[in-house]
């Protein structure tokens, strides 16, 4: 029986002790597999946001499992006969989209849900109401443009398109992205609520607790536009321009770019927020760190009576 050359030998070996070893975590990322069950995606953005969704189901959740992934806790705990999965998003679009990402990637998914809190935009909202949009848009995906010479208008470039009104030289613009399907990235004005979540959600509306804040019960509206960016917004002149180009409830740090996640991955979402402010439009200190403890909390029961009227297996 003949030998191997040597060096052939040291190749095979080295072949074999690669096959039997175990990759390590942080290089290999399993995507949506069969998994033990299907998950629901639970999130929220920050402390008083995950605070209000864990009180949500303390009362009858049963914990599950507990898995730390880049430095994030994902809770697997059962509820109201689902599986849901709570981490948080992140606070702001980067770290929104990156972990909604994320979990879709290593968890079986299949569907994304959202509490949390935002700054009100339409001027019939109060602190305190909840809003459920049926889309979001990007209000900061936008170019920086010059003044022409003579100051009455800007220099626009040749590839851009204002598909809206400007705030100063402010010219907002759509995003382009890409999904399965398409050939090539498309400019996408909005990214679409589930419309099956949405119809859950005016249902578990009716169940609600009542929900009172400063002396006033707590409206909830479903439907709409919301709009989102990486900025905490304080000022009533953007917030005015913004209402009228938009005609958006609400405006917040998060919520498109799990919007788009979820759009580009297929997977049904909706967000629920609760308005801890007007992102500009009072009069003197924004309110956000007197009320987002309490008004996170309407949001997550509202979040909590959508998850008890979702059909099993769902």
């Amino acid at each position: 029986m003949s030998r191997l050359p040597s060096s052939c030998a040291i190749l095979c070996i080295a072949l074999f002790l690669t096959a039997c070893s175990t990759p390590g975590t942080d290089r290999v990322r399993p995507g949506p597999g069969p998994g033990p069950r299907p998950l629901i995606a639970v999130m929220g953005a920050y402390g008083p946001e995950l605070a209000a969704n864990d009180a949500a189901f303390a009362d009858s959740a049963t914990n599950v499992k507990i898995e730390q992934v880049n430095g994030l806790e994902f809770r697997h705990i059962r509820f109201a006969g689902h599986d849901l999965l709570l981490f948080p998003s992140g606070v702001s679009m980067v770290n929104a989209a990156m972990n909604t990402q994320l979990a879709i990637d290593r968890f079986h998914v299949t569907h994304v849900l959202f509490a949390g809190i935002a700054g009100g935009i339409n001027p019939e909202r109060h602190i305190g109401d909840v809003v459920i949009p049926e889309r979001w848009h990007h209000h900061s995906e936008a170019a920086y443009l010059n003044p022409t010479p003579d100051g009455k208008g800007h220099v626009i470039p040749k590839y851009f398109s204002a598909p809206h009104e400007n705030f100063g030289f402010i010219f907002p613009d759509h995003v382009w992205a890409i999904r399965d399907g398409m050939d090539k990235p498309e400019r996408q004005a909005f990214f679409a609520a589930d419309p099956g979540l949405l119809d859950i959600a005016r249902e578990a509306v009716r169940r609600a607790p009542r929900m009172e804040f400063r002396g006033r019960v707590a409206q909830v509206h479903v439907g709409g536009d919301g709009i989102a960016g990486p900025v905490f917004m304080d000022n009533r002149e953007y917030r005015r321009w913004a209402f009228r180009v938009w005609k958006a409830e609400c405006l917040d740090m998060e919520s498109t770019a799990i919007a788009q996640v979820c759009w580009a991955n297929r997977v049904p979402f909706l967000i629920i927020r609760s308005l801890s402010d007007l992102a500009g439009g009072q009069e003197g200190v924004n309110d956000a760190d007197f009320t987002e403890g309490p008004v996170a909390q309407h949001a997550s029961a509202i979040l909590r009576e959508v998850v008890r009227a979702m059909p099993a297996g769902r």
